[in-house]
């Protein structure tokens, strides 16, 4: 099953990311089966970040929460998210990045 998940940063973020930022990507990397895509938000080319977004492919939304809330910049207290169920519209369309 597809979720997405948009991440919110609040005020202080930044220092979790300067701080976790190596262990924030090995961690997208050892987990690359079921977060298919990750990557900061910003309101604007070189703009600073403000959240994040994954589409993750996972067996049911606990596990989505548990990769979510296991991730090393996870900080409630800085970055709150959303998470949703997702149904592709063009099933068999590549996107090449």
């Amino acid at each position: 099953m597809r979720w997405v998940a948009i991440f919110e940063d609040a005020p202080g973020m930044l220092d979790v990311r300067k701080e976790k930022g190596q262990a924030h990507l090995d961690y997208l990397i050892a987990n690359e089966r079921e977060i298919l895509i990750g990557g900061g938000l910003r309101a604007g080319p070189g703009e600073s970040f403000v959240g994040g977004l994954w589409v993750l492919d996972v067996a049911n939304r606990d596990r989505a929460v548990e990769l979510i809330e296991n991730d090393p910049y996870y900080a409630p207290s800085f970055r709150n998210y959303k998470l949703f169920a997702w149904g592709k519209a063009l099933e068999n369309k590549v996107v090449q990045l």
